[in-house]
């Protein structure tokens, strides 16, 4: 975790802005289906929904451990997304959590708040996208 305490200031602001990226991988969708691949998609469907189905309950403890200023929790969220939005390939929604958990644990909370409108939004497009993926 040390790793992230030393971004330079160049660093989190390269990570303010990012390319035009799609909202899924595809290689990360490929790999995900090549992990069973006699199973017509079920292991990627299960994937997907476990994780459309968390991803907002952990928006929302952001939101709430927000309000509350739990930087340690609202911390934790932040990385929860991050690593299971890299799990399904949601490369730009890993990317916004990614500069939250860094900006959270480097400088605390004081501007999240806009952040966590940028994971809700970027997270409608993606589930727009996986759902396409799952039926």
């Amino acid at each position: 975790m040390g790793h992230l305490d030393g971004r330079t200031n160049e660093n989190l602001n390269s990570l303010k802005t990012v390319p035009d990226l799609p909202s899924i991988d595809p290689e990360a969708i490929a790999n995900l289906r090549e992990l069973n691949p006699g199973d017509g998609g079920e292991f990627l469907r299960e994937i997907i929904s476990i994780y459309l189905e968390d991803t907002p309950k952990r928006i929302e403890d952001l939101k709430t451990t927000l309000k509350a200023s739990d930087v340690g929790a609202f911390t934790r969220a932040a990385h929860t997304i991050k690593g299971s939005s890299a799990n399904v390939g949601a490369q730009v929604l890993r990317g916004i959590a990614e500069r939250l958990e860094i900006m959270s644990r480097r400088d605390g909370l004081g501007q999240a708040g806009s952040v966590v409108a940028e994971i809700e939004a970027e997270f409608a497009k993606v589930s727009v996208e996986l759902g396409k993926l799952k039926s």
